[in-house]
């Protein structure tokens, strides 16, 4: 059966042409359309779609006043559509806190190489979204040791996009039967995509501001989005959160996000270490892009990195975290049901690269059992 689909838009125009292309899909289906945020919040309880596109910026009602009326009255999965300026970062940010879970560019051929790409693209994130198996999220502690599983997807250029699952998750077994394994580490990584920005959010807000390491952060992202990000995590957190710069020095209780557009890598400068930004090939499918942090990370490095992979579409930071955990460190993903989308750590966990599934709700108070020094 096909994912039912709301297009909320001000422009008709707009709304004809998400619509064509969510149509081509024979897995998706639009089911009405909407031209403000009053209307989307009626549709939504009148029809049950089962994903809502939304504009931010309409008359009558905007998008993020919307998307909160939909989340308190019935959650719907939300994918947002935001214009790649500063003001459109600040908005989306402001979207996904109100409830959404994912956005992509108002021209979201902007983010992909040509045409049909971009439509894939939008195929696809709407199709994610559809898939999660519970929507509304589960707080109840859920740690548990991976079992490796087949993985499932479509793919665009070389991106595998797993999909969650439709089987049960993984048994849990209470927080307090997780121990610090006792090593010492010099360095923190977190990767991530879709839900990420919430994700991280929620873990990063929960360290204090003396905790022992750097903090390297990959987010999926556009460049435009990510000084805004860097500023709001700033502002939200204990620890220092910004934006990272070519030839910084890493520092402990300090987060360094990965700008967008470029790519994030970490060399050894003497006992410290240093940020090399660089803009990458064009044949990268993600700009940044995990492997490519983790990988550097394993030469400059070695064993000494807790790597942490959560929620995210496709497979970025399979190959980087494999060879972190060939040289020793220790590999975590985010659990499958505390996932908006079970693709990125899927990868991780059904290879047998990472050690713990860990849910969202467990993952900073776990990583500060495991980060603390002996």
């Amino acid at each position: 059966m096909a994912i039912k689909v709301l297009v909320v838009d001000d422009s008709s125009f707009f709304r004809r042409r998400v619509s064509e292309i969510v149509n081509q899909d024979p897995e998706l289906e639009v089911i009405a359309t909407a031209s403000n945020g009053a209307e989307a919040v009626k549709m939504t309880a009148d029809l049950n779609p089962q994903v809502i596109t939304m504009d931010i910026e309409m008359p009558v009602m905007d998008g993020i006043t919307a998307v909160r009326e939909i989340m308190a009255k019935c959650p719907t999965p939300i994918l947002m559509f935001s214009s790649l300026t500063h003001d459109g970062a600040k908005a989306t940010l402001d979207a996904l806190d109100a409830g959404a879970l994912d956005f992509l560019p108002k021209r979201f051929e902007d983010i992909a190489t040509n045409k049909d790409e971009a439509i894939l693209l939008l195929q696809q994130r709407v199709k994610a979204l559809g898939r999660r198996r519970i929507f509304r999220p589960i707080t109840r502690p859920s740690v548990a040791p991976v079992t490796p599983r087949p993985t499932t997807g479509s793919a665009v250029g070389n991106a595998t996009t797993p999909v969650q699952s439709a089987s049960a998750p993984v048994r849990s077994s209470p927080l307090s039967s997780i121990r610090a394994s006792g090593k010492q580490y010099k360095l923190l990584l977190i990767g991530t995509s879709t839900g990420g920005p919430v994700a991280l959010q929620k873990v990063l807000t929960q360290f204090p501001a003396n905790y022992p390491h750097p903090i390297l952060l990959i987010q999926h992202m556009p460049a435009a989005f990510t000084p805004a990000f860097a500023s709001r995590l700033n502002g939200l957190c204990k620890i220092e959160v910004k934006e990272a710069a070519n030839g910084d020095i890493l520092r402990p209780g300090c987060a360094y996000l990965a700008p967008g557009g470029m790519q994030m890598m970490v060399e050894r400068a003497g006992v410290t270490g240093r940020i090399k930004v660089l803009a990458g090939s064009a044949e990268m499918n993600y700009k940044p892009c995990v492997d490519i942090t983790f990988a550097s990370a394993s030469k400059a490095y070695g064993g000494d990195v807790l790597a942490v992979v959560l929620t995210g579409m496709g497979a970025d930071g399979r190959e980087g975290a494999r060879m972190l955990k060939a040289a020793g460190a220790t590999i975590w993903a985010q659990d499958e049901a505390s996932c908006v989308v079970y693709g990125m750590p899927q990868a991780v966990a059904s290879t047998g690269i990472a050690t713990q599934s860990i849910s969202l709700d467990n993952m900073a108070e776990s990583i500060l059992k495991e980060s603390a020094r002996g």
